[in-house]
């Protein structure tokens, strides 16, 4: 698949902008600070209905007015279909084909993109809620249902939290309303854990061949999924549940203490290990960073293999960060099969036929002008 056109109304710095875009690699170069992210941000919110940079729906719309509105024509094999989402103070609707989708979930999946930025860089070394989003984020683009269960998952969890906050300073004395709580959590907790240990397995066959290629064949790669709770990866989900509900009658009287829920598929961690080593103790900057490379070169043929189409690829300021050799590996990669943006501030340094073909965009103060 790939991106057509894209139209950007009030969105960033951008009041206006309609662009047209080959099935290739689009470079878009810039100084810091004129709107070349801000491009490549609008394509991910098309397709994700979110930012990977902010969770404030509000700063996506240009300073003064109510709205931003993205649309964008994609070309898959068979069709060719317009996307629209209008981001505003009330929320976000979002139009597949013209017609309005009454849940995000619906909406997600028409456009699969894999971002790669210098923040993923972190996937490795950051923090746990980096690895969890980037899990939710990848699995939602390919699973409905699974963004349908995790939106579920995050209400309960929030009702769940308020009631221990009211048991935590006696407003409530009456736990029979956290057993249906904690009954409802666990259904739908046990089905996240188990889509999360199929879809990371799948995810470690694509990867270690890549990784073991960059690495000259010197490093074998494993992802290990690591739930808060004691299950396995070839449970059977009653069994799960067991787990679950045994370990939430365990630390029932902690939570009230506490006033949080301290267990579920929000504080699970997945991590990477090297030659049986964990990359984000032990390992180099550079494993650090062929293991994020190889997870997201990965997770480009895990969306073809699951719907039998490329997914476009965002990199966004992240070439400058890679050395030659996985510089041209990723290219090497991408060629002539996967649509790619590359946003950079130079392309001098990159010596690379990919980039000499591509086409070219420059931007300066929110106007972009092709310049091939």
């Amino acid at each position: 698949m790939y991106i057509e056109t894209l139209s950007l109304t009030n969105y960033r710095n951008y009041e206006q902008l309609f662009i047209e875009f080959e099935n290739k690699v689009n470079v878009i170069l810039g100084e810091n600070a004129q709107g070349k992210t801000n491009v490549m941000e609008s394509i991910y919110v098309l397709a994700m209905a979110k930012s990977h940079r902010t969770s404030n729906d509000k700063e996506l719309i240009r300073w003064d007015q109510d709205y931003a509105k993205i649309e964008g024509r994609v070309q898959k094999q068979h069709s060719s279909l317009p996307l629209q989402l209008i981001i505003s103070k009330k929320g976000k609707k979002a139009k597949y084909n013209h017609i309005e989708q009454q849940k995000l979930s619906q909406y997600v999946g028409n456009l699969n993109v894999v971002m790669f930025a210098p923040e993923d860089l972190n996937l490795v070394k950051g923090s746990p809620q980096v690895r969890r989003r980037f899990i939710d984020m990848e699995i939602g683009q390919i699973s409905p249902v699974y963004l349908h269960d995790m939106s579920q998952y995050q209400k309960i969890l929030q009702q769940r939290n308020h009631y221990l906050k009211m048991l935590q300073i006696k407003k409530q004395t009456d736990q029979t309303m956290l057993e249906i709580l904690t009954e409802q959590f666990i259904q739908i907790a046990v089905k996240i854990v188990q889509k999360r240990f199929e879809f990371l397995k799948v995810l470690e066959n694509w990867a270690k061949p890549i990784h073991h290629s960059i690495s000259r064949g010197l490093e074998q790669l494993e992802i290990h999924y690591k739930p808060s709770v004691e299950v396995l990866d070839d449970q059977e989900l009653s069994k799960m549940v067991t787990c679950f509900e045994e370990k939430f009658g365990k630390v029932r009287e902690r939570e009230i203490e506490r006033g949080t829920t301290m267990f579920g598929p929000h504080r699970d961690d997945l991590h990477f290990r090297v030659n049986n080593r964990d990359v984000q103790t032990f390992g180099s900057q550079g494993q650090q960073r062929t293991t994020a490379l190889s997870v997201k070169l990965a997770e480009i043929e895990l969306i073809d293999a699951e719907i039998g189409e490329y997914p476009i690829l965002l990199l966004d300021d992240v070439l400058s960060e890679l050395d030659d050799y996985r510089q041209s590996h990723l290219l090497n990669t991408i060629k002539g099969k996967v649509q790619t943006f590359v946003t950079t501030t130079s392309v001098e340094g990159i010596d690379h036929q990919t980039l000499k073909e591509a086409s070219t965009f420059a931007v300066k103060s929110g106007v972009i002008k092709n310049i091939n």
